[in-house]
């Protein structure tokens, strides 16, 4: 379908942007790969009056590392955090995450921004953040503010981000360790049925830290301190693993779709937890 008349905004910078939006309120967009809005404007389940591109804001763009802190501008591709090789040695877990998001022509367009900022529960990076730690910085006419990533998300399609800012960067901590990204999905390109980011660091043959976060179990990205907790001490054997299991299911509420009834994804959601949890503790 075509979507409805729209005016077409392209702002050089942070600045101008934010402009747009705060002039024109509801009735502004921000535009990033435009893998979830342009879809949703062609079969006019949205409506946006003015669509505003950030294609051309520099500022928005880049991957810095200083010691051990990592910085993402927003209008990051996919396919740029695949081939970064400092940032593969930082956090190596991005990459293998990335590389399952949809499909090589997706990866070259769409952005880490944009996969955060609109809480579409299918999305993986929302969870891959809270796993990490991440911190967003959101920029609006009220100035600049920072949200932690296990604070961002509210509901589905729902976060803290008001209409006027805009998300434009990420920072987290590089990381030490074993790490993991599971992911079950139907077909080449689909959302996950299932999936878990795994974090692990060992001392002494046990686990000393861990962090486990999970996609599209629930309408929002679940981070799970007790699954977490539960490998703490432990050299992570089936009895630990369970136990980590049967936390996180605790606090996942998955729905019936059309990639299968609630009992399904549960099952698949222990399979994937398991084998995310035991390829971060291989690795660590």
């Amino acid at each position: 379908m075509i979507p409805a008349a729209f005016e077409y905004h392209r702002p050089i910078d942070i600045g101008g942007a934010v402009s747009i939006l705060a002039e024109h309120g509801d009735e502004a967009r921000v535009l990033a790969g435009g893998h979830s809005l342009i879809p949703m404007m062609k079969l006019r389940m949205a409506d946006v009056p003015h669509l505003v591109d950030l294609q051309d804001i520099t500022a928005l763009k880049g991957i810095t590392i200083e010691d051990t802190r990592v910085t993402i501008g927003a209008m990051t591709t996919q396919h740029e955090l695949i081939t970064h090789d400092a940032l593969f040695a930082a956090v190596p877990l991005l990459r293998e995450a990335a590389l399952q998001i949809a499909d090589p022509q997706v990866r070259h367009m769409g952005t880490i921004g944009g996969n955060v900022a609109n809480g579409d529960p299918g999305n993986d990076m929302p969870g891959v953040m809270q796993c990490l730690d991440a911190t967003f910085t959101l920029e609006g006419p009220d100035g600049t503010r920072t949200v932690q990533a296990r604070d961002f998300y509210e509901a589905a399609y729902l976060t803290d981000r008001d209409d006027a800012e805009i998300l434009t960067q990420i920072s987290l901590n590089a990381t030490r360790g074993g790490y993991a990204y599971e992911k079950q999905k139907r077909k080449i390109g689909d959302y996950a049925t299932a999936a878990c980011a795994v974090l692990i660091e060992a001392e002494n043959g046990v686990v000393s830290s861990a962090a486990i976060s999970m996609t599209n179990l629930s309408d929002v990205p679940v981070f799970s301190e007790t699954a977490a907790q539960a490998l703490i001490g432990t050299s992570c054997e089936p009895a630990a693993v369970k136990s980590a299991v049967d936390a996180a299911l605790t606090e996942i509420d998955p729905t019936e779709d059309n990639r299968g009834p609630v009992q399904f994804k549960r099952h698949v959601a222990g399979i994937i937890i398991a084998r995310a949890i035991e390829r971060a503790w291989a690795r660590a």
